[in-house]
């Protein structure tokens, strides 16, 4: 990979270096080397991209849904032939571990593969009128799903290929064309990615990218007339701000999250601790899903902290280059200073730190705070980084109450051997998905996923996704002859 070169912008099947702004460049969280530089759009120039997504996409709607899910077929296969180059591009860009972002690239190319598989299988239906209480049979519904227009994918730094790619191919499969603006952090690992994609053979204006200042194109982007539907992933703050901006553009939001894992009596509790590790700290709980606090009983929570320290103490942290590295550096100094401050705050008010509390640089090293209590911030605000909050409660109802009241509403987790007691509890917690027995996750992607209050809108995973950005369109038949 060349650092020096000025990544451009697929725009109606070429690529372009705007020539009206610097060059942005994207600087590695690991050691502050050159990733890249990308090129800073102007509106003229996003104009001229979502322009060619427009007139591209009515061929493309009426292009044969088997040709399309070839094309994924194909761009999977590209993925993975890069899998090392792209790979080792997010170790540098985002300072994910290798091995996460290998799986991330394996995933995304799986995700393609079966998003292809359940575009050929969707189907429309006949409706007869006589189904209904008073209607004829001399009535018919022929209902089918059309493409919403032209679909704006909006990606976060974390998973710069598989969450651009999760909005990208069913808007593909689904017949519309698509904008994506990735994450300046994170957007060569989705450039590379993208060129994948065109040299699948994408017709040109199908699939276009735009990249540069926020502050220049964000806006501009997001509330533009010929943008059909807005799939964003990011910060709630980000994702509340577009939709002050938009009205009648239809969304999908995937953000923030203050996922609990409520621990209950008569949970194994070295399973408990296995999962609830590996939720909070894999890539440093840069994640929506990681697991954000914990909420035990009060009669097992000293057996749980001892169990989760041990577990933490064993994690491999620092350089993502280097083998088994769980724990890596943030992706910039401005989050770590967040986290930190999260940390020493709660431990100012009370908190006790049983594991961690050091940094160095952007590298905050897992930490694990007990006794916290819900007058400190860390109990409710997400901080995007390995810090855990153990929050002791006295009863069942206390953890649902205390995990309800927050604003967010992801996922929460559930570790008990009573299954009745496990259903009971997810019953009533305010969240999109609760998992029992198991750490948040986004995945299988053929899962619906979603949030709840401030956490999102809309639901995602390969067929949700896909019906999310197609509309149903209905042509009714009257068969009934006209007599004269």
């Amino acid at each position: 990979m060349n650092q020096e070169k000025v990544f451009g912008n697929l725009i109606d099947g070429e690529w372009r270096v705007s020539q009206e702004n610097q060059p942005i460049e994207v600087l590695s969280p690991v050691d502050g080397s050159l990733v890249g530089k990308l090129s800073s759009m102007s509106h003229q120039e996003l104009d001229q991209a979502i322009a060619a997504a427009k007139h591209a996409q009515k061929s493309w709607a009426a292009y044969p849904v088997y040709r399309k899910a070839q094309l994924m077929y194909k761009a999977a296969d590209l993925l993975e032939q890069r899998v090392e180059e792209i790979s080792d591009c997010l170790v540098m860009e985002i300072a994910k571990d290798k091995k996460s972002a290998v799986s991330e690239v394996i995933r995304s190319a799986d995700l393609l593969r079966y998003t292809a598989d359940v575009g050929k299988s969707l189907q429309g239906e006949a409706i007869f009128g006589d189904s209904f209480p008073g209607g004829s049979r001399d009535k018919m519904s022929c209902v089918t799903r059309v493409p919403v227009g032209t679909v704006l994918a909006i990606s976060p730094f974390n998973y710069p290929v598989n969450l651009a790619i999760s909005k990208i191919g069913p808007a593909l499969m689904g017949g519309n064309t698509v904008i994506l603006k990735p994450a300046t952090q994170g957007a060569v690992s989705a450039l590379m990615m993208v060129q994948a994609l065109q040299e699948a053979g994408l017709p040109a204006g199908v699939l276009n990218t735009v990249t540069g200042l926020g502050s220049v194109i964000g806006d501009y982007v997001v509330s533009h007339k010929d943008v059909n539907f807005i799939n964003f992933t990011g910060s709630t703050e980000v994702g509340q701000h577009i939709s002050s901006l938009t009205s009648m553009t239809p969304v999908i939001m995937e953000l923030g999250g203050k996922d609990a894992a409520i621990v209950l009596e008569d949970a194994d509790l070295d399973f408990a601790a296995d999962n609830i590790v590996d939720g909070a700290y894999s890539y440093s709980g840069q994640r929506c899903t990681a697991v954000k606090r914990i909420l035990v009983l009060d009669s097992v929570a000293d057996q749980l902290v001892e169990k989760l320290k041990a577990r933490i103490e064993r994690l491999k942290v620092g350089d993502p280059r280097e083998k088994g590295v769980t724990v890596t550096p943030l992706v910039s100094k401005k989050s770590a200073d967040f986290v930190e401050h999260l940390m020493r705050t709660a431990v100012e008010k009370g908190a006790h730190i049983v594991t961690g509390g050091k940094r160095e640089e952007n590298l905050l090293y897992p930490t694990l705070l007990d006794h916290v209590t819900t007058d400190m911030d860390i109990a409710w605000v997400e901080p995007f980084g390995p810090v855990l909050p153990v929050i002791r409660v006295a009863s069942v109802e206390e953890a649902i109450e205390i995990a309800n009241r927050s604003e967010y509403g992801l996922q929460s987790s559930v570790f008990t051997n009573n299954l009745n007691k496990a259903f009971a509890i997810a019953a009533q917690l305010e969240v999109g998905t609760v998992q029992i027995n198991n750490k948040p996750e986004r995945g299988p992607d053929n899962f619906p996923f979603l949030g709840v209050k401030s956490s999102g809108m809309g639901t995602q995973g390969v067929r949700y996704s896909i019906e999310s950005m197609t509309r149903p369109k209905a042509v009714t038949i009257n068969l009934a002859s006209n007599e004269g």
